[in-house]
C-alpha cells in the first residue's frame, strides 16, 4: 500500500529542484507523469517555485514543446517551472566561462559533438563515448569555447555540478542568503552517480527510485545485481535520503545490502479526481502500457485466447506504442483472436478509458510502483495482474486479483472468473477507490516531507 501519515509539517526552508536526465511525456511513460507530480507535491508542502530540471541534449524548440505539453496536461503550472541544461547554455554561456579550467592538451582520438548558438557558433563541445556504459563517469574533457580561448571541465560530472551551482547561486542571491540550502531530488540513477562527489555542505541530495533493481526474470530477490544497478547501489549511502516507491523493495534492499539510515518509502502520487462512473462495459478489458519487453503483452494475448473461447463477447483493448507493435499484431493473427483484441496506439484519454472498461489487465515482468495500476483503481477499475516485483502487490491490495508471475493459464482463469461474476467485480470496484486513496497527494505528502526533513536536519553524507 501507499504511505499515510496523521500529522503534517511543511518542508524546511530551502530551495528545491527535481533533476532527471530526460523528462518528456509519451517518450518516458509513467516516469514523465510521476516526476512533475512530485514537483507539485513539493509546492503543496511549501517549496517556493521548485524547478524540474533535465540534462538531455534535444534542441531548445523540442524542450519548449515538451514544457508546453506538461502545462497542457495539467502537470506543470507554468512552462518556466522546467529548465534544461543545454537550453541554459545556449541562452547565456557566460556562467560556464568562469567554471572552466584553462584548456590542456587535447585527448588524442576523442570525438566531440558541438552545442551551438543561434548563429551556429560552437559554445560547448561534448565528448562522444560510444559503447561506454560509464560515459557519464568519464573524465573526458568537456570543452568550453570562451571568448578568451577554450576552457574545459572534467567530464559530464563537472558540467552538471557547474549548472546546479549556478541555479543554487541564483536562488541564494534572490533570497539574500549565501548559505541557503539547496535540495536536489535526483530522479535518474546515472545522474545520481555523477553527483556523489559534490561535497558542498549547503547541498542535500535526495534520490528517488523508479524501477526494480532485479535482473531478468525479475522475481528472485537474491539474484546477482549487475550493471548500472550494481554501481548505483555502491553509492546509495552517499545520498542524504533515498525514496523507494514500495515497502517491499525498500525492505529487500535493506535486508541484503543494509540501510544506512536514509531509506524512506515515498510512492509516486495519483490524482483521485471526481467520482468514477457507475455504468461500465462489463465485457471490455483494458491494457494501457508501452509495447515493450518489460510489459509482456504477448503473455496477455496468449491468455486471451482462452478468455475469448470462454467468454465470446469479451473484448481486449490494448493502448500504447513501442517496438513490439508489429510482433504483437502478428501474434494476434496467429492465435486467431483478431476479432476480440485491438491494438489502438497511444492515448491521452486515460480516465475516459478507465471509466468505460470492466477490468484492467497487467502482464508486466517488473515494476517500480505500477502507476497505471493505481490510476485505474482511482477510477474504480478492478485489476488482474501478475504478482510481479515490485508494485502490483503494493498497489492492488484487495482491489483485484494477483496471479503467479508468467502463469498464462492463471491469468486467463482470473479474467474469466471476474468477467462471469458481476457481483464480485462490482465489490472490487468499490474497494478499488479506497485502495487508491493511499496514493493521493494528501496521503503521500507527509512521507515525502519526513524524508526531506531527515536529509536537511542531518549533516550531508558526502
Amino acid at each position: 500500500m501507499g504511505v499515510t501519515g496523521d500529522t503534517f509539517a511543511g518542508l524546511p526552508d530551502a530551495d528545491y529542484v527535481l533533476l532527471g536526465s530526460r523528462v518528456a511525456l509519451v517518450l518516458d511513460g509513467g516516469f514523465a507523469v510521476a516526476v512533475p507530480r512530485r514537483l507539485r507535491l513539493l509546492a503543496e508542502a511549501g517549496a517556493v517555485d521548485p524547478l524540474l530540471l533535465s540534462v538531455d541534449g534535444a534542441a531548445p524548440d523540442v524542450h519548449a514543446a515538451q514544457r508546453q505539453a506538461f502545462v497542457d496536461a495539467g502537470l506543470l503550472e507554468h512552462t518556466t517551472s522546467a529548465r534544461n541544461l543545454f537550453d541554459d547554455v545556449v541562452a547565456d554561456p557566460s556562467w560556464l566561462w568562469a567554471a572552466g579550467e584553462p584548456a590542456g592538451a587535447p585527448v588524442a582520438g576523442l570525438e566531440y559533438r558541438a552545442v551551438t548558438d543561434a548563429a551556429g557558433a560552437a559554445i560547448l563541445s561534448l565528448p562522444v563515448l560510444p559503447n561506454n556504459p560509464e560515459w557519464h563517469l568519464s573524465d573526458a574533457p568537456v570543452v568550453i569555447h570562451a571568448p578568451d580561448g577554450d576552457r574545459w571541465l572534467r567530464g559530464f560530472r563537472s558540467l552538471y555540478i557547474a549548472w546546479l551551482d549556478r541555479i543554487a547561486d541564483e536562488r541564494r542571491a534572490v533570497a539574500g542568503d549565501p548559505d541557503r540550502l539547496f535540495v536536489v531530488i535526483v530522479e535518474s540513477r546515472q545522474i545520481g552517480e555523477t553527483l556523489v562527489g559534490w561535497d558542498d555542505p549547503r547541498v542535500r541530495l535526495v534520490h528517488a527510485v523508479h524501477n526494480s533493481h532485479l535482473p531478468a526474470p525479475h522475481d528472485d530477490p537474491d539474484a546477482e545485481v549487475t550493471g548500472l544497478w550494481r554501481r548505483w547501489l555502491a553509492t546509495a549511502d552517499r545520498y542524504d535520503a533515498v525514496l523507494w516507491p514500495t515497502r517491499a523493495q525498500r525492505d529487500e534492499i535493506a535486508a541484503r545490502f543494509g540501510d544506512p539510515g536514509t531509506f524512506h518509502v515515498v510512492p509516486s502520487t495519483i490524482d483521485l479526481g471526481d467520482e468514477p462512473v457507475t455504468e461500465r462495459d462489463a465485457r471490455r478489458v483494458l491494457m494501457l502500457n508501452r509495447l515493450a519487453d518489460q510489459k509482456r503483452v504477448d503473455l496477455a494475448v496468449r491468455a486471451w485466447a482462452r478468455v475469448a473461447e470462454a467468454v465470446p463477447d469479451a473484448r481486449l483493448d490494448i493502448y500504447g506504442e513501442g517496438p513490439l507493435e508489429a510482433e504483437l499484431a502478428d501474434l494476434i493473427e496467429v492465435l486467431g483472436v483478431a476479432d476480440s483484441v485491438r491494438l489502438l496506439g497511444p492515448t491521452d484519454q486515460r480516465d475516459a478509458l478507465f471509466d468505460r472498461a470492466g477490468l484492467f489487465l497487467v502482464s508486466t515482468a517488473f515494476e517500480g510502483q505500477g502507476l497505471a495500476i493505481a490510476e485505474a483503481l482511482a477510477r474504480g477499475l478492478p485489476v488482474v495482474s501478475f504478482d510481479a516485483r515490485y508494485g502490483p502487490r503494493d498497489a492492488i491490495g484487495d482491489a483485484g486479483v494477483l496471479v503467479a508471475p508468467g502463469d498464462i493459464d492463471g491469468l486467463a482463469d482470473a479474467v474469466i472468473a471476474l468477467l462471469r461474476d458481476d457481483a464480485r467485480r462490482e465489490a472490487l470496484s468499490i474497494r478499488a477507490r479506497e485502495v487508491a486513496a493511499s496514493f493521493a497527494p494528501d496521503a503521500v505528502r507527509p512521507a515525502l516531507v519526513a524524508a526531506i526533513r531527515s536529509a536537511v536536519e542531518n549533516p550531508p553524507r558526502r
